[in-house]
């Protein structure tokens, strides 16, 4: 019995011990959705991963990508007349009628924080005069995001046949639209206060998304449900220069799904600062001086895994000598950044001053200025 108490005992241990499996219970543990992604835009890694290739139908966080388009193809400031087409739809509403006239920027922002189902319509209606022109138009855009198991087939997100994304490609449509200082002002506001009608009216809209209140980290984006998707959710969420990305469908609860998510990814990334190296004066062969000085710009700052600070080299390349004449700002060479084997950015490197070449006479000049060509051209290779 005793023995048997100590073998239940040490595969308990074992257990709780096994780094994965720690660090899953105590990173995230359970999550109420049935698919779910965290998603870091600047290394383009998944952080956390549930059903996240799964197609689900992702009701009103389509949005995000009618407002891309709408933001991509049309002025801001142009007015519209909504269409009595447009506003021919169930659901959520802004509450537009026929013949109402609004500014493309109210028309998204009563889009993104309302959720009217109107205003994707009307949307549609302007960037492209039909809602069947404009689907073809969010697709052709979901392809060059990279989104390669989404299909739309309406720009609101109302239930239709084949209408479906993934968490994964959603967060790549998240991590393009925030890029948009116009989208992630919108996003990130509570209400904003809006002008349409005929006459014209004021009207507060308030933004659905209660993430704005529950993270203080939160900056965005989008929420959705219908009946078929259930409760869907795309968010943005920044914290010591890192943004990261999350998406759930068909969720139980999302907005705690989405801390989850976020306080396990903040845990494990952090933004780093590259150092500028030293760098050597390099030798110039037929110049009136024999060596120029070298500078480079500074690398960029870049989004890692905490553990892999510790892997971080660098690697320099330059030829042996460039051949007068050097021009001031030219680049001559490049330092590649790695953490462990993995690159992560690169930047150059360019002469801090200009060299002249050095006169020669006659038929030498030319001579050697045809093997100064080609030393030059062999050195660059």
């Amino acid at each position: 019995m005793l023995r048997k108490s100590l073998i239940l005992f040490i595969c308990i241990a074992a257990v709780i011990c096994s780094p994965g499996l720690w660090n899953a219970a105590a990173g995230i543990g359970a999550l109420s959705s049935a698919s779910a992604v965290l998603y870091e835009p600047d290394s383009k890694r998944v952080l956390h991963g549930k059903g996240a290739d799964s197609p689900r139908p992702m009701a009103s966080t389509t949005k995000i990508m009618t407002a891309l388009l709408a933001i991509e193809l049309s002025p801001l400031d142009r007015v519209i007349t909504v269409p009595e087409q447009a506003v021919r739809v169930e659901g959520s509403s802004l509450g537009l009628s026929g013949g109402d006239r609004i500014t493309m920027l109210d028309l998204v922002t009563g889009m993104l924080l309302e959720s009217g189902n109107d205003a994707a319509n009307a949307v549609a209606f302007a960037v492209a005069g039909s809602i069947e022109a404009f689907v073809r138009l969010m697709n052709r855009r979901a392809k060059e995001i990279g989104m390669k198991n989404t299909f739309f087939a309406t720009p609101s997100g109302l239930d239709e046949d084949g209408h479906r994304s993934t968490a994964y490609d959603m967060a790549l449509l998240a991590a393009e639209a925030i890029k948009n200082p116009v989208i992630a002002k919108i996003c990130a506001s509570k209400s904003a206060l809006i002008v349409f009608g005929d006459p014209p009216r004021k009207v507060r809209v308030t933004n659905h998304n209660r993430l704005l209140q529950l993270y203080p980290h939160a900056v965005g984006m989008k929420t959705g449900f219908t009946k078929k998707s259930g409760r869907c959710l795309v968010s943005a969420a920044e914290k010591d220069g890192v943004r990261l990305i999350a998406v759930t469908l068909k969720a139980g609860d999302d907005w705690n799904d989405h801390i989850k998510m976020y306080e396990y990814g903040f845990s494990l990334v952090e933004l780093v600062a590259f150092p500028a190296q030293d760098l050597p004066d390099l030798d110039v062969a037929g110049g009136r001086v024999n060596k120029v000085a070298l500078k480079m710009d500074a690398p960029p700052s870049k989004v890692l895994l905490k553990e892999e600070k510790s892997k971080l080299r660098a690697e320099l390349s330059l030829p042996k000598f460039l051949i007068a004449p050097v021009k001031s700002g030219e680049t001559v060479g490049s330092v590649r950044y790695f953490a462990g084997d993995r690159e992560i950015c690169k930047a150059d490197i360019k002469a801090a001053a200009e060299v002249t070449a050095r006169p020669v006479a006659g038929f030498f000049e030319r001579v050697l200025r045809r093997f100064a060509e080609f030393f030059r051209a062999l050195a660059r290779l």
